[in-house]
Order: C-alpha cells, then sequence, then structure tokens
C-alpha cells in the first residue's frame, strides 16, 4: 500500500508560476489522496490553471491518451502540467507529453500492506520526497540501477546502463527530456539532492 501527500506550499508556488494543466487520479481506493488539500490549493490558483482533469488509474497509459486527446487545446496552450497522484502517474504523463514540463503535485510514502501485480513500464520507488520535477519526469531512483540523485555513474556506455547494458541509462534519458522541454539548466542550479530515509521510515 501507499499514501500520497500534497508537497510544501513553498514548491506548489514555484510550480504555479506557470499557468498549469492540472490532472488528479482517484484510481487506488487503498491509496489516501488529499483530495480537500488538493483543491483548496487550486482554489487560490485559479488564474493560473489552464484546466483540469479527473482520472481513474492515470497509470494506464491508454486512459491517459484519452484524457490528453480530450483536453488537447488546453493542454497545448498551458505553459507546464501538474499531476496529482503517486509517482507513477506523474511519469505516464511525462511520457505522453514529452514536450512539456510535468510536475509532481505529491509525495508519495510506503505503507506496510499489499501493493499489487500490475506490470507497468513506470515505477515508484514511493520515497517520501518526489524528485520529477528535478528531472524532468523521469524517476532517477528507479531509472538508474544506483538510484543515483545527482547525475549519471560515467560507466555508461552507448547510452546504455553499466549493471543493465540492455537498459537505456536513466540519467542519460533524464538530461536528453530536460533539453527537450527547455529545462536543461534546471541539473546546474538545484544543487545537490540528498535522499532523507527517514522520511521513507517513518512516512513523514
Amino acid at each position: 500500500m501507499l499514501i500520497t501527500k500534497l508537497k510544501s506550499s513553498n514548491e506548489l508556488d514555484e510550480f504555479f508560476s506557470k499557468k498549469l494543466f492540472v490532472f488528479k487520479c482517484f484510481g487506488c481506493s487503498e491509496v489516501y489522496f488529499p483530495e480537500e488539500e488538493i483543491n483548496n490549493f487550486a482554489s487560490g490558483k485559479q488564474e493560473k490553471i489552464s484546466g483540469i482533469a479527473q482520472i481513474d488509474y492515470l497509470c494506464n497509459e491508454d486512459f491517459a491518451k484519452r484524457y490528453i486527446e480530450k483536453n488537447v487545446d488546453r493542454i497545448h496552450n498551458c505553459e507546464g502540467i501538474i499531476v496529482f497522484s503517486c509517482g507513477v502517474g506523474v511519469q505516464v504523463v511525462a511520457r505522453l507529453l514529452e514536450n512539456k514540463a510535468v510536475y509532481p503535485g505529491c509525495n508519495t510514502f510506503y505503507l506496510n500492506g499489499f501493493q499489487g501485480l500490475t506490470v507497468l513500464e513506470c515505477d515508484c520507488g514511493q520515497c517520501g520526497q518526489c524528485y520529477l520535477n528535478h528531472t524532468g519526469g523521469i524517476c532517477p531512483i528507479t531509472s538508474c540501477a544506483k538510484g543515483l540523485l545527482n547525475g549519471p555513474c560515467g560507466g555508461a556506455k552507448n547510452k546504455k546502463c553499466e549493471v543493465h547494458p540492455e537498459v537505456d541509462c536513466g540519467w542519460i534519458s533524464i538530461y536528453e527530456r530536460l533539453k527537450k522541454i527547455n529545462e536543461g539548466s534546471t541539473l546546474k542550479k538545484k544543487g545537490v539532492l540528498i535522499r532523507n530515509f527517514e522520511k521513507i521510515i517513518k512516512g513523514i
């Protein structure tokens, strides 16, 4: 099981310096979703919201594609996307909207219990500190065999991971994605990211 919590108001305010389209995912009934907090926050950002889509199972690419097609004009006119879901939903939207910056509105925490067995292209480490806003919607913890937060290890060859040679290097994918959405400078200005394991252990 897992739980999603709203990111800090400072982080959200930074995202909403742009005009954003909002996705909210209600798919997993076992997931706590801070709907009331999200709605309260969004009510004060109406001028910065180009549209809102509420969807079940954003992790399902076919569902997500249909909602994107339904809202294509409002998505085209926004400056970025914010996704209120677990980390999987954020990554799926980033994969489908390659030319848009995609930001996580929530942090995802692990809870003891059944996790489910759905086969997905994306995975969420449930680390309690979602870094997807720094890395173009590609998770450095689940896409990098070493879980590195501040760039590649240097062992990649032909864009492939040195640990799993058949798999793309997560950090090369992150770098290329950030360039594509004109956020290549993000990696330079954010400083060193340090993972706080207390958030995972205590769920804080």
